[in-house]
C-alpha cells in the first residue's frame, strides 16, 4: 500500500491492531519484561514504604515525586528494542513492505509500550488499597497523580522510541533516550536552574528550559491535584511531536 492512498478509518484501526497485538505478544513473550517490570516496582515500592514508615503520614506523594526519576532508566529499556531490533535483525524491511502506512506501526508500536507501562504502574495500587485501609487519603490527589504518572510515561516512551528508530544498536537506543529524559527531568531542578540561569544572566537560559521544556513543573501540578488544561496540552503535544518525528524517522529509513 503506498503511503499515498487513503485508508478508512476501519482500515486504519485494524492495521493499528494488529501492529499492537504482535508488540503485546513480544512484551510478554520474553522474561526480560517481567524482570524489568519487577525491578521498578521493588525500587518505587520501597522507596515509598522507607518514607512511608519514617513520615508515618497517609500520603502518597512520596511514590510519585521520586517516579521522573525511575523513568529515566526504565522507560529507555522498554523502548530499546522497539525499532532498534526490527533494524538488527533486518525485520524492518519486511514490516515496511505490509499492508501498513508507517503511521499505523508507529503507533501500533507506542500504544503496546504505554499499555505495558500502564500495567506496571497498576502495580503500585496496592499502595492506595493500604493508604485507605490505614486512613482517609485524599483520593482525588491520588488519581490525578496517577494521571500525571501516566502522561509522564507517554512522553517518555515517545522519544524513547523515536530514538530507537534513530539506530541498529539497542544500547545506543537505550542511552539516547535516557540522555532525553535527564534533560526533560534534570531541566527542571531548582538548582540546575539556578546553575543556568548564572551562567546566562541575560538570556535567563535555566528559566526559560524550565517554564518551557522541563516535565517538572507540569507532572508536579498533577501531584498537587490539579488537572489544568496547559499541563494536559504539554503532554498531548510533546508526546504527538515525538510520535510524529518517529514516523519520519521510519520514512526516511524506508527509502
Amino acid at each position: 500500500m503506498s503511503e499515498r492512498e487513503k485508508l478508512t478509518a476501519g482500515e486504519f484501526v485494524r492495521g493499528t491492531r494488529i501492529v499492537l497485538g504482535r508488540e503485546l505478544e513480544a512484551y510478554f513473550d520474553s522474561p526480560i519484561a517481567y524482570i524489568y517490570a519487577a525491578v521498578f516496582l521493588v525500587l518505587s515500592c520501597t522507596t515509598f514504604m522507607n518514607s512511608f514508615f519514617l513520615d508515618g503520614i497517609v500520603d502518597m506523594s512520596p511514590y510519585f515525586e521520586i517516579l521522573p526519576l525511575l523513568l529515566i532508566p526504565f522507560v529507555p529499556a522498554i523502548t530499546m528494542r522497539a525499532w532498534a531490533e526490527e533494524h538488527a535483525q533486518h525485520t524492518f524491511e519486511l514490516l515496511m513492505t505490509l499492508p501498513l502506512h508507517s503511521f499505523q506501526a508507529v503507533l501500533g508500536k507506542y500504544l503496546a509500550a504505554l499499555c505495558f507501562y500502564a500495567l506496571v504502574l497498576a502495580g503500585s495500587l496496592p499502595i492506595v488499597v493500604m493508604l485507605v485501609f490505614l486512613g482517609e487519603p485524599d483520593l482525588g490527589q491520588i488519581v490525578a497523580s496517577y494521571l500525571g504518572a501516566l502522561l509522564l510515561g507517554a512522553l517518555f516512551l515517545a522519544f524513547g522510541l523515536f530514538a530507537s528508530g534513530l539506530t541498529r544498536d539497542q544500547i545506543v537506543a537505550f542511552v539516547l533516550a535516557a540522555l532525553c529524559g535527564f534533560f526533560f527531568v534534570l531541566s527542571g531542578h531548582e538548582k540546575v536552574v539556578e546553575v543556568l540561569d548564572g551562567l546566562t544572566p541575560a538570556w535567563q537560559l535555566g528559566t526559560w528550559l524550565y517554564e518551557s521544556i522541563s516535565v517538572l513543573p507540569h507532572y508536579r501540578a498533577f501531584g498537587r491535584g490539579v488537572v489544568a488544561l496547559a499541563d494536559l496540552l504539554y503532554f498531548a503535544l510533546m508526546s504527538g511531536f515525538f510520535i510524529w518525528m518517529n514516523q519520519l524517522s521510519l520514512q526516511r529509513s524506508k527509502y
